[in-house]
C-alpha cells in the first residue's frame, strides 16, 4: 500500500498565508499552501461547504538512480494570475460551440534542499478544478523517473460512489452503487472475469468516479489530456476515506520516464448540487490543446451497421476455418483449409449488409472478420498474429469496395491486434495505405488479450503512447479511429477529432455475455461518457440470445424503447445500429427512430438526470429547428414530466414519442412499445413512463 499522510482537516482554511483562487461566478473556491515541512496540500470548496479536504500534493521520483521525496521541504517562489474566456468550435459533438471559461494560478515551487523547480497550474471553473504538475527546464532536474505519484483527493464524510474495480487492463466491468467505506467488501462481487485483467488493490477504482454526498452534492473525479503519462486509479485508504492517486505501473514497475521541460495531465474535481451539470460540463475538452488536425473536412459522423452481432452472440463466426489450426501469417495457405460455413465476413453475405445499408439510409457497413489469422489469435500471446491486409479467401475486397461505393456506403475496417502492439506499429502503415486504396476512410481497433510486449499493461505510459501514435498516425492518412479496449479517453478527441469513438467500457457486447446491470446505462454518461464518445452499439431488438443462438442464454437487460433513448442519450459521432437485420425487419416502425434521428446538433439541454437511476436528454439536431428527445431508466418504473421551453416560443412542432408500452419490463416483455404522434409547443408539458429498465425516444420537427 502507498504512504499516506493523515488528512490536516482546517490546516489551509486556518492558515493566514494559504493562497486563494475563485473560480469565474464565484461558487467553487481553491486554497493551497506548504505546511512547515515545505509539505504541499490543497483544499476545495463549493458555495462555502468543503467537498475536498486538505489534500496532499507531489511525487516520489528517481534521479540517477537515487530516491527522492518531491513532496516536502518546498517553498513558494511565485504565483501568476491569469484568467480565459473563449468560445471554440468543435469539428464534432453536442453542441455547436462550447465555452472556455476560467481562472488560473501558475504557483512556482522550489525544494531548498535541491533546488529541484516544479509548478502547479490550477485553473478552476465554474463546475469545477483541474490542476497539474509542470517540470520546467531546469539545471537541477532532466531526466527523472516517476516511482509514485502522491496526489490525494481527501473526502470530506462516507459518500455515496457509483464505481468499477480498479484495473491495469480492463475497464469492461459493471458499476456498483455503495458507500465508500463498502467498496474492499462489495469489491470480488464487483470484479467479473475479462480477457485481460489486473486488479491491484481490493480499494481501488476507476476513474471517472462518480460521488454522491448525503448533502445533495455531486463530485466527479477523473483525468485530462492524458499524454505520454500512465493512466490514473484511485485507491482508497478507508480509515481517512483519502483517494490517492494510483498509476498504473510498467513492466518493471516504474510509473513514467519524464524529461524536463515536461507535464502530468490534469487531475479534476467536478462539483455541482445539480446532477445535469456534471453532464453538462465541458471542462474535460477545454484542459485539452487546440485541434492539430488543420484540414478536418474528412472527418464526418458516421451511422452504420455490421456484421458483428451475429458474431459477438456466438451465432457465426470470425474464423474462416472450425478446423484446428495453427496458422503463421505467409505461410498457412487457406485454400487447403476447409470454409466454416459460419465465417460470417463473406463477400456474399457482407453484400447483403451493403444492401441493406443502402435501402435504409446508412453510412457504413463495419467488416469483423475479413482478415487472415483468427484461427488462433486468442490466449497465445502471439507476436506476429496479424498482417492488416490479407483477406480470406471468401472475402473479396476489390469487388466489395466498388459494390460499396457504387451504392453509397462506406465498409469501416477492422483491425484486432490481440494486444500485440508492437505488432499493429510494424504494420500500421501497410495497414492505413491499404484502406486508403480500398476505400476505407474509418477503423475500428481492438486490444482484446495481454499486451504484448509482455508485462506492459493496457494503461501503462508506454501503450497509452502507442494509442496516441496510432490516432496521429491515421490523421496523416485522413483516418477516423474508433479504439477498443483502448486507455480510456479524457478529452484528447478536441486535440485530435479523428478519434471519433471509443469502447474503454462495457459495452453492448456484453448484453450477449451474461447480461449487464439495468441501471449501467444511467451510470456511464456520468463517468465513461465525461473523456468522450463510447462506441456503446445500441439498437438491439431482439432481446433473448438464444434466438440467434440456442447455445447462448444469455438477455439483454433493456427494453426496445430503452434501445431507442441511448442514442440521443449517449452522445458519439459513431453510433452502430447493432442488431441482425431481420430483427429490425420485425419491428421497422420502432428501427424508424434509428434511421432518422441525428448525428450532428448545435445545441444539449439535460432535462433531468440521476446516477444509477434516469437521465433524459433533448439534442437540437444541427441546422433546424428538430429537436431529439432520449430517456434512459433504471430497476424501478417512474414518471418523467418534461417541459418542452427549449422549444422556439409561438412555433409548432409535430412529435413522434416512442414508449415503453404500460406492461413493459426489461426482462419479460422488453418488446412492448406503443408510438404516438402529438402536437406541441414550447408551452407543452409530457408526463411519460419509463418501465423498469426501459425508456423512451422523441423525435420533435418543426411544422
Amino acid at each position: 500500500m502507498k504512504r499516506t499522510l493523515f488528512p490536516l482537516f482546517g490546516l489551509l482554511a486556518a492558515s493566514i498565508s494559504a493562497n486563494e483562487l475563485h473560480s469565474p461566478d464565484g461558487g467553487i473556491s481553491l486554497q493551497y499552501d506548504t505546511d512547515e515541512s515545505g509539505s504541499l496540500h490543497y483544499e476545495l470548496a463549493f458555495q462555502d461547504q468543503t467537498i475536498i479536504d486538505a489534500s496532499m500534493l507531489g511525487f516520489e521520483v528517481r534521479i540517477d538512480g537515487e530516491a527522492k521525496n518531491l513532496s516536502e521541504g518546498f517553498e513558494i517562489l511565485k504565483v501568476v494570475e491569469g484568467q480565459s474566456d473563449e468560445t471554440w468550435t468543435p469539428v464534432w459533438g453536442e453542441e455547436s460551440e462550447i465555452r472556455n471559461h476560467y481562472t488560473e494560478q501558475l504557483v512556482s515551487l522550489q525544494q531548498k534542499d535541491s533546488g529541484i523547480q516544479m509548478n502547479l497550474r490550477f485553473r478552476l471553473f465554474d463546475e469545477g478544478l483541474g490542476f497539474r504538475y509542470e517540470f520546467p527546464e531546469q539545471e537541477n532536474l532532466g531526466h527523472f523517473v516517476v516511482t509514485d505519484e502522491l496526489t490525494e483527493f481527501a473526502m470530506t464524510a462516507d459518500h455515496t460512489a457509483f464505481w468499477i474495480p480498479g484495473d491495469y487492463d480492463s475497464q469492461e466491468y459493471d458499476y456498483t452503487e455503495s458507500r465508500l467505506t463498502e467498496i474492499s467488501s462489495k469489491f470480488d462481487d464487483a470484479y467479473s472475469d475479462n480477457a485481460s485483467q489486473t486488479s491491484f488493490s481490493k480499494t481501488g477504482v476507476q476513474t471517472a468516479l462518480m460521488l454522491k454526498t448525503d448533502t445533495g452534492l455531486y463530485l466527479n473525479l477523473h483525468e485530462a489530456a492524458l499524454i505520454d503519462y500512465p493512466a490514473m486509479h484511485l485507491n482508497l485508504d478507508p480509515d481517512y476515506l483519502v483517494f490517492e492517486a494510483w498509476l498504473t505501473p510498467n513492466a518493471v514497475g516504474d510509473m513514467a520516464y519524464m524529461q524536463a521541460p515536461a507535464h502530468t495531465p490534469w487531475r479534476t474535481i467536478m462539483v455541482s448540487d445539480d446532477a445535469r451539470d456534471i453532464l453538462a460540463s465541458r471542462m474535460t475538452y477545454n484542459l485539452n490543446e487546440p485541434c492539430k488536425i488543420e484540414d478536418t473536412s474528412w472527418i464526418k459522423p458516421m451511422k452504420y451497421i455490421g456484421v458483428w452481432w451475429e458474431m459477438i452472440t456466438g451465432k457465426s463466426s470470425w474464423a474462416y476455418t472450425d478446423e484446428p489450426a495453427s496458422i503463421k501469417i505467409g505461410e498457412t495457405d487457406y485454400t487447403q483449409l476447409k470454409r466454416s460455413d459460419r465465417h460470417a465476413a463473406n463477400t456474399d453475405h457482407v453484400k447483403m449488409y451493403i444492401d441493406y445499408a443502402a435501402k435504409h439510409g446508412f453510412d457504413g457497413v463495419l467488416v469483423e472478420g475479413w482478415n487472415i489469422g483468427w484461427e488462433d489469435w486468442f490466449g497465445h500471446e502471439k507476436d506476429y498474429v496479424f498482417d492488416f491486409v490479407t483477406p480470406y479467401p471468401d472475402f473479396d475486397v476489390v469487388s466489395l469496395n466498388e459494390y460499396a461505393s457504387e451504392n453509397g456506403v462506406e465498409l469501416i475496417m477492422h483491425h484486432e491486434t490481440s494486444g500485440s502492439t508492437r505488432n499493429y506499429e510494424r504494420h500500421m502503415d501497410a495497414a492505413y495505405s491499404f484502406m486508403k486504396q480500398h476505400g476505407y476512410n474509418a477503423v475500428k481497433s481492438g486490444y482484446v488479450g495481454n499486451i504484448l510486449p509482455k508485462g506492459e499493461y493496457h494503461y501503462s505510459q508506454s501503450i497509452v503512447n502507442h494509442y496516441q501514435y496510432a490516432v496521429e498516425k491515421a490523421a496523416d492518412y485522413e483516418i477516423m479511429v474508433n479504439a477498443h479496449e483502448a486507455v480510456r479517453p479524457t478529452g484528447i478527441a478536441r486535440t485530435y477529432p479523428n478519434l471519433i469513438g471509443n469502447e474503454s467500457a462495457r459495452g453492448t457486447e456484453f448484453q450477449a455475455f451474461g447480461g449487464s446491470r439495468v441501471h449501467h446505462v444511467t451510470i456511464l454518461p456520468f463517468t465513461r461518457l465525461i473523456g468522450g464518445p463510447m462506441d456503446y452499439t445500441p439498437g438491439v431488438f431482439e432481446m433473448d440470445i438464444s434466438k440467434l443462438n440456442p447455445e447462448n442464454d444469455s438477455h439483454v437487460n433493456s427494453t426496445l424503447a430503452n434501445q431507442l433513448g441511448l442514442y440521443v442519450v449517449f452522445y458519439s459521432p459513431l453510433h452502430m445500429a447493432a442488431d441482425l437485420p431481420e430483427n429490425y425487419d420485425r419491428f421497422l416502425d420502432a428501427f424508424q427512430f434509428i434511421k432518422d434521428v441525428p448525428m450532428e446538433w448545435s445545441k444539449t439541454v439535460y432535462l433531468e438526470a440521476e446516477p444509477g437511476r434516469y437521465i433524459t436528454t433533448a439534442r437540437n439536431e444541427k441546422g433546424t429547428e428538430n429537436w431529439w428527445i432520449g430517456n434512459v431508466n433504471g430497476a424501478d418504473a417512474r414518471t418523467a414530466e418534461l417541459n418542452l421551453d427549449f422549444l422556439v416560443p409561438g412555433k409548432t412542432y409535430t412529435a413522434t414519442l416512442y414508449r415503453d408500452a404500460e406492461d413493459a419490463h426489461y426482462l419479460d416483455n422488453p418488446q412492448a412499445y406503443e408510438i404516438e404522434m402529438l402536437e406541441v409547443t414550447s408551452k407543452s408539458t409530457l408526463k411519460i413512463q419509463s418501465a423498469p429498465g426501459g425508456g423512451f425516444a422523441i423525435g420533435i420537427v418543426a411544422d
